[in-house]
């Protein structure tokens, strides 16, 4: 019940303890808007010719927010102790939809692949038999051996979840060595398995732009690695807040955030090196005579 009534309302002179925690005036979701604003219409910009210019300053923009933002929110959990058990939930509930939407950026690709993948060879569908020649997949494509590169790097985030899962055993029995140890292994091995798929991008037999498969291909993967570098980075965070002493085993939030999205990135490579790499490396069709 300590952490319940830590927080007094404002305004209230009685003194009425509730367990909120009402967030201080902050000039950060305004700065974001205009960094994110900047960087999206930069970007088309750029793509149409004008430079990129706007585009790069709204990135380092929102990085800065970034930054900023959740070095304040550190703060106020850390330093001035305000998030209770009530703020907790709050936190883990946002955590909870964004991983959910996640799962839903990724589901557009999933439908993209499994659409041109299924009905390669549709009737209606002429000008995409006309692009793969009538066969998945498309004529003239040699796709990635799964049983190659990308089973060898199924294993190294298979096992990155493992050793992210003994960081929080770690964490939750106080053995906050054990647990940045732990962390040190999984963040090595997240590196590790960029370096396999910057590697595979540069021996890749097909370009981006050649058909449904390669643009579905790099896609998907493309984004899956971009993901593996945020949750690199978030957990390399935590492996310094856990040397600092910021996480208790009753208070990790920001730890378990981190192990949650990684073990999201996981599942999805799962799903990726299942339907991609494997399933849809198997010839089907006929090219037509």
């Amino acid at each position: 019940m300590a952490d319940v009534q830590a927080h007094t309302a404002p305004g209230n002179s009685e003194g009425i303890k509730q367990p909120y925690h009402l967030v201080d005036p902050s000039p950060w979701p305004l700065v974001a808007s205009i960094a994110a604003g900047l960087l999206t219409s930069g970007t088309v910009l750029g793509m149409h010719g004008h430079g990129w210019y706007l585009a790069i300053a709204g990135g380092l923009g929102v990085l800065g927010v970034m930054f900023a933002w959740w070095r304040d929110v550190i703060g106020e959990s850390v330093v001035r102790k305000l998030h209770s058990p009530v703020v907790k939930i709050g936190l883990r509930y946002g955590m909870t939809l964004f991983i959910a939407s996640e799962v839903m950026f990724f589901v557009a690709f999933f439908w993209a692949f499994f659409d041109t993948s299924i009905y390669f060879n549709e009737a209606q569908q002429v000008g995409r038999v006309a692009a793969n020649g009538g066969m998945w997949p498309p004529k003239g494509i040699e796709p990635v051996n799964p049983f190659d590169m990308p089973i060898l790097m199924t294993v190294i985030l298979l096992l990155s979840g493992t050793t992210v899962t003994w960081a929080h055993h770690a964490l939750v029995e106080g053995r906050n060595k054990e647990a940045a140890k732990a962390l040190g292994f999984t963040v090595l091995l997240g590196l590790l398995f960029t370096c396999f798929q910057a590697y595979e991008y540069i021996h890749a037999e097909f370009g981006f732009a050649q058909n449904a498969y390669t643009s579905a291909f790099f896609m998907a993967t493309g984004f899956h690695g971009f993901h593996v570098i945020v949750g690199t980075i978030f957990l390399i965070v935590c492996f310094f807040r856990t040397r600092a002493g910021h996480f208790t085993p009753k208070s990790h939030f920001g730890f378990e955030a981190a192990a949650w999205y990684w073990h999201f990135v996981d599942v999805v490579w799962l799903f990726l090196f299942i339907s991609i790499y494997w399933w849809g490396s198997t010839p089907r069709g006929v090219i037509p005579h």
